[in-house]
């Protein structure tokens, strides 16, 4: 089977707060978190009010099936995501179906959205991921560093703008 990524429509607005829910690392499958965890406003933040000019996303189809999304917002007001770093970074929610998993359908998302926000000419982009996640060492190989250590998560920003091409958008100005 081949996958399609393509950007989120209206119609998968419904499907995206299941892949909300997949996001969140559960270190024990014989003890889950309630889903009522959703309800929380640092995590409804991910998606209340979808549709601002900076949400962006993408989903992986299989057979006509979303079997993964990422999308990124920038969140800003009192209530924050668990991997804000300021008003100006875009941060990342990604979550791929367990029986789709290991098969780089989460780094081709990542990719493709690191893409879009580097062409949108954001600087950075940023992630909140526990530990014990094993996506952190994805996030490393595609770049990503960590900057805030919480204890059981850590918060990590992607670089967009190198420091090449910051110096010579200033020659260029």
């Amino acid at each position: 089977m081949s996958i399609d990524i393509r950007p989120i429509t209206e119609q998968d607005l419904g499907q995206l707060e299941d892949f909300l829910y997949l996001a969140i690392h559960q270190p024990d499958p014989h003890n889950l978190i309630p889903r009522s965890v959703l309800l929380d406003p640092t995590i409804a933040a991910y998606l209340e009010g979808w549709g601002k000019p900076d949400d962006l996303g993408l989903v992986a189809v299989e057979a006509e099936k979303l079997v993964g999304a990422v999308w990124t917002r920038i969140i800003t007001g009192e209530i924050r995501g668990h991997g804000n770093v300021d008003t100006e970074t875009p941060e990342f929610i990604i979550s791929v179906l367990p029986e789709a998993r290991r098969k780089g359908i989460g780094a081709t998302l990542m990719v493709q959205m690191l893409d879009i926000l580097r062409k949108r000419g954001y600087q950075q982009a940023s992630l909140s991921v526990q530990k014990s996640n094993q996506a952190v060492h994805l996030y490393e190989r595609l770049g990503f560093l960590r900057v805030e250590d919480h204890g059981d998560d850590l918060v990590m920003v992607y670089p967009l703008v190198s420091a090449t091409a910051e110096k010579q958008g200033a020659l260029e100005r």
